[in-house]
């Protein structure tokens, strides 16, 4: 398993539509919340609206969606949704320029933004298991988890800059750009399409219970569950305490926010160490017991957060340890993600990541505001020493037994 070899140009091209999207999605981080506070100068029950309404709004709109999808060309469902989001998010600084920004505007573009990323994102999963060879699955999977982790080291330092030059809204512009070339780099990847019907015969009418059969699959099949359980709680408990870091590192402990986005942005090196690791580790201690190491390990080191200083001595003490959590995740991410692929079937790819990109993102946003709700009760640090001490729960969800399943083969179905 060579991590440098080429997978085609059609791969190179939806290698580098995921790139530039990715890049302007962290260009833009946090822009809304600084547009609502900075131009409509909205208040904290606004801006947490704004945040929980844009995952769990539109994650209850994308369910529809992976039935619908599931049977029709996957490359036309990217470029619209890429389309979708470029239009949804030019009407920000469009209605700024012309004086009538609002709130609501702001709150439905997150809402439609939302779900377009959970169609666009599922499309995309099944896409790539379509395109790349089984084998190279892991090698295409490590490539776009360390272009995510470099996107996230260099975007939100460039996006604070051009934030602080020319507003908020700039970075807005930029992010709809990207969509706009992402949408041109998908149309450009070219060759034919499988068809996910059989050829002469329309897509099966969706039923009321096609919407859950994702969720059938995922929690019926003994390696999926736990690894569903896992990743979504893991997920929501970090996204969870972010905020609440936020409050203590830029408000009792003092750090200036050009600190606080180092702390998270040096660490995001160990993302790329980890993606670059995970086939070598692969190819050497086999599939299932990294996914169970780096699993394990990534859990460990949530709680330290709970215990940053002040001062440099505390800025060092958290970068290191946030470098050993995104080094895990950096392996884990891109090993699971194969993984998931390949235990999936071609013909339910479209619900089975639906299904768990909407329950991922109804999880952060209950989570976060329990975790709010915590915080206000207990203080931002014992809240977050909660979610720590939950997190080394985490690993007894990991799937103890290895069920992957043979190349060029669909998984035998084991309902234990």
């Amino acid at each position: 398993m060579v991590a440098g070899r080429s997978l085609g140009r059609p791969f190179g091209w939806l290698w580098a539509a995921y790139a530039i999207s990715t890049l302007g999605t962290w260009l833009a981080f946090d822009a809304f919340p600084l547009i609502a506070i900075l131009v409509l100068h909205a208040g904290p029950t606004e801006v947490s609206l704004l945040a929980a309404a844009g995952l769990a709004v539109g994650a209850a709109l994308a369910l529809p969606l992976g039935p619908w999808l599931e049977f029709r060309r996957k490359r036309p469902v990217m470029v619209a949704m890429d389309l979708v989001r470029f239009t949804a998010l030019l009407s920000v600084p469009a209605a700024f320029a012309l004086g009538r920004l609002g709130f609501p505007q702001l709150l439905v573009v997150a809402i439609v933004v939302g779900a377009a990323d959970i169609a666009f994102t599922a499309a995309a999963g099944a896409c790539l298991k379509a395109l790349v060879r089984p084998d190279d699955l892991l090698v295409a999977n490590g490539r776009f988890e360390s272009t995510t982790w470099t996107a996230t080291m260099l975007g939100p330092p460039l996006g604070g800059a051009a934030i602080a030059a020319f507003g908020p809204v700039v970075t807005v512009v930029a992010n709809a750009i990207s969509y706009l070339l992402s949408a041109a780099g998908i149309r450009a990847m070219g060759g034919p399409e499988s068809r996910p019907a059989p050829a002469g015969q329309a897509p099966p009418r969706s039923r009321v219970g096609d919407l859950f059969e994702g969720w059938r699959y995922i929690l019926t099949d003994s390696a999926l569950r736990p690894l569903f359980l896992n990743t979504v709680l893991v997920s929501g408990l970090i996204m969870a305490t972010s905020p609440l870091l936020a409050v203590l590192m830029l408000g009792r402990l003092g750090f200036a926010p050009w600190q606080y986005a180092l702390a998270f942005a040096v660490p995001c090196v160990g993302g790329l160490i980890g993606s670059r690791l995970a086939p070598r580790l692969v190819a050497r201690f086999g599939r299932h017991r990294v996914m169970r190491t780096a699993g394990t390990l990534r859990a460990c080191w949530s709680l330290g957060t709970a215990f940053v200083g002040p001062g440099a001595a505390g800025l060092v003490f958290l970068m290191c340890v946030e470098f050993g959590l995104i080094t895990c995740m950096g392996v884990f991410n891109p090993v699971f993600a194969t993984y998931r692929l390949e235990r999936t079937p071609a013909d339910r790819v479209v619900r089975t990541l639906a299904a768990w990109s909407v329950t991922g993102k109804a999880t952060v946003a209950l989570l976060t505001a329990l975790w709010g709700l915590l915080a206000a009760v207990t203080g931002p640090r014992t809240a977050i020493v909660i979610a720590g001490l939950l997190m080394l729960a985490t690993p007894l969800l990991l799937p103890r037994h290895d069920r992957t399943p043979r190349p060029g083969r669909e998984p035998v179905r084991d309902h234990a």
